[in-house]
């Protein structure tokens, strides 16, 4: 059973507000007249059309059409920050660095100088207001609140904000949120509401392994954009429909989280592959996210892992 069941956090993700240091994620920025061309040239979205106080969540991909990364895009005065997991931040800037021959672009990996805190759950909005914070009203919209920057994005599914500011002023926010009755919440139970809300992570449901349409995350995608790296696969798939699996949420009427890599089949015929499980205290059992063969993704399909009843969710 993990050890984020019934824990504080982990309720508090559910049912309030939790806050956590994710200071560890890569910060990029992105400044220059030719910002918007470029982003907008490298990346899944409609990154020319943002204003100031827009943002979106969008992928990077190589020249077959596979995800290199994913990231939270804010657009500032003059500037784009780009908020992605620790472990593509390197390989980030690498590549859109590469890109940059004769652009009026600079990309600065302000990482360190940039703590992040995320404020999540259902009053994940009431606990910023009580601080005074201001809340963009758009996903992944950000506004400014002295030093800082608030922006729309949830990296478990529950909903919620993250907090750009400096380093200096994170823990006189940590401070103010736990005298607020918010608490934190770890990895473990991030985690947990993650992958009971189905949200993929880079790194552990989506690697470059799987082309965009796989992943289900087509929020990532502007079908209508001009061309971008990576946009012709994209379009092939969706033109020729063909995908043949995609990523599902999944139950299991079980207590321990069956090991990354492990194959359902539906009677002797595979039907899918098993990317990331954990116990779910709220369902008491097991919530996991699997890439699915096509004929058996459709929500209520049900199968057996054992001796135990899977179904797609």
């Amino acid at each position: 059973m993990d050890a984020a069941a019934g824990t504080k956090g982990y309720r508090a993700l559910r049912e309030g507000a939790a806050w956590m240091d994710l200071s560890a994620r890569g910060k990029i920025r992105v400044t220059g007249d030719d910002r918007a061309r470029l982003l907008h040239a490298m990346t899944t979205q409609q990154v020319e059309q943002l204003t100031p106080g827009e943002g979106c969540y969008a992928f990077f991909l190589n020249a077959q059409g596979r995800i290199l990364g994913d990231a939270n895009i804010c657009c500032g005065e003059g500037y784009f920050l780009l908020d992605t997991v620790p472990e593509t931040k390197q390989k980030l800037f690498e590549h859109i660095d590469r890109y940059i021959i004769a652009d009026d672009v600079t990309i600065e990996d302000t990482t360190a100088g940039l703590a992040t805190v995320a404020i999540e759950g259902p009053e994940a909005a009431m606990a910023l207001q009580k601080l005074g914070a201001p809340l963009p009203e758009l996903d992944y919209g950000a506004q400014t609140w002295g030093e800082r920057i608030v922006a729309r994005v949830s990296s478990t599914g529950a909903g919620g904000f993250s907090v750009f500011l400096p380093p200096e002023e994170k823990a006189e926010l940590i401070t103010a949120l736990t005298a607020a009755g918010v608490p934190e919440a770890t990895p473990a139970e991030a985690r947990t509401v993650r992958i009971e809300h189905g949200r993929p992570r880079y790194g552990e449901e989506i690697t470059e392994r799987y082309l965009v349409q796989e992943t289900g995350q087509l929020q990532a995608v502007n079908f209508s954009k001009g061309c971008y790296l990576g946009q012709e696969i994209v379009e092939r798939v969706r033109s020729r429909a063909q995908v043949h699996r995609v990523l599902r949420r999944l139950e299991i009427d079980a207590t321990e989280p069956p090991p990354a890599g492990t194959k359902l089949n539906s009677d002797d015929t595979p039907a899918g592959e098993i990317v990331s499980a954990v116990f779910s205290p709220a369902l008491g059992k097991v919530a996991m996210m699997a890439y699915m063969r096509i004929p058996f993704a459709e929500p209520g399909t049900e199968m057996r892992l054992g001796d135990a009843r899977v179904f797609v969710v």
